[in-house]
């Protein structure tokens, strides 16, 4: 299958480590196609993961084909793979949208409800193809690079809850993504942006320890900055979310972020023990700047801004996530929501429910 990975973040190397390795055609590509020169002179991507160290040619026959051109990338793609930060989205849509054709399926692995800004940027773009964007809850991969050439993967999904837009068009799209993922169908687009881990389990960690965020150079948010303290707003904002859902009907299961730090609950999107894999590599013990790293510019901004915006359309108060938003805004000085992944924002707000589910079931039409 041919498939193209975006971007050049973590999550970026290990999706096209991963489908290399597992035989696909892998064609990747980045904004910054300059970036890529480090990677191209070591001519391979070093793995480092639960089967041992492996390594990935790139640029060779048989390897990852790094591509400059953004329309040659996605030209023939069965699947895009589009792991980057919600905040590159509307800058990504309108630069991939004259170029994508009937029946490619773009995945946004998280969204944060992406999948209507690619969607309209297409239409915007006058293209007519009937392409399926699908989201999921989180990175298939807990991953770190280590350099230019080097990524360690701490674990894998081993359930992505997905919605798709259209919905109409999701048993094709599903099925496609389900050859390469564990994808798990949920009821739309909307249904899987509030699936997203990252606001609900970021937010609170970032914010509730940013005095040692600030004081040492580095900090494990997920080790030591796990109390119990945090746990308890963590729950408390996850069940803002988890009413949000339900009051749109969408049913269970919710992948409670609990069952992340159990090892004996449901199984969660990266499977039983995934906290204990996660803080046991280390690779988490990092600098955050609370004014620019992804989990405030896009889970706290972008992520928290969302679930506040369909909590206030859906009628249901969300108060640990408006508090968290506010004290967000009074560290970083910028306004709540300003990022622009909003109902208002996204022209959305005016809908009834019943207008939701056909806008989401139908999308946008020429």
């Amino acid at each position: 299958m041919k498939i193209t990975v975006i971007g050049g973040g973590h999550g970026s190397y290990a999706a096209a480590a991963d489908m290399s390795g597992k035989g696909h055609d892998v064609i990747w590509w980045r904004r910054d196609h300059a970036a890529f020169t480090p990677l191209l002179d070591a001519g391979e991507i070093r793995v480092e993961d639960h089967h041992g160290h492996h390594v990935v040619p790139i640029g060779t026959e048989g390897g990852i084909t790094v591509e400059a051109d953004l329309g040659r990338a996605v030209s023939g793609a069965e699947i895009i793979i589009v792991p980057i930060p919600a905040f590159s989205h509307p800058d990504l849509a309108e630069r991939i949208a004259p170029y994508l054709t009937d029946g490619q399926v773009v995945y946004l692995p998280p969204g944060s409800f992406g999948s209507v800004i690619f969607a309209r940027a297409v239409a915007a773009a006058g293209n007519s193809a009937k392409v399926a964007f699908a989201e999921t809850g989180t990175l298939p991969y807990l991953a770190r690079k280590h350099g230019d050439s080097r990524v360690v993967v701490s674990g894998y999904a081993t359930r992505l809850p997905t919605g798709v837009f259209p919905a109409h068009d999701s048993e094709r799209a599903l099925a496609v993504l389900a050859t390469i993922y564990p994808v798990e169908p949920v009821e739309d687009a909307l249904s899987g942006a509030l699936m997203n881990a990252g606001p609900i389990i970021h937010p609170p960690l970032i914010l509730m320890n940013a005095g040692p965020l600030q004081h040492f150079d580095t900090w494990d948010i997920h080790n030591e900055g796990t109390q119990d303290a945090i746990r308890r707003v963590t729950t408390a904002l996850d069940a803002e979310r988890i009413a949000v859902r339900t009051s749109l009907g969408y049913a269970a299961p919710h992948f409670p972020l609990a069952d992340h730090y159990s090892s004996d609950g449901d199984e969660w999107m990266y499977g039983n023990a995934a906290h204990e894999k996660l803080t046991d590599s280390g690779d988490w013990r990092e600098n955050i700047d609370l004014h620019t790293h992804r989990y405030m510019t896009e889970d706290v901004e972008i992520g928290l801004a969302l679930l506040t915006s369909v909590g206030h359309w859906a009628g249901v108060p969300t108060p640990v996530a408006s508090g968290l938003l506010a004290i967000a805004g009074a560290i970083t000085g910028r306004s709540p929501g300003s990022a622009g992944r909003t109902l208002p924002a996204l022209e959305l707000a005016e809908l009834d429910r019943d207008g939701m589910k056909q806008f989401l079931r139908e999308g946008f039409s020429l």
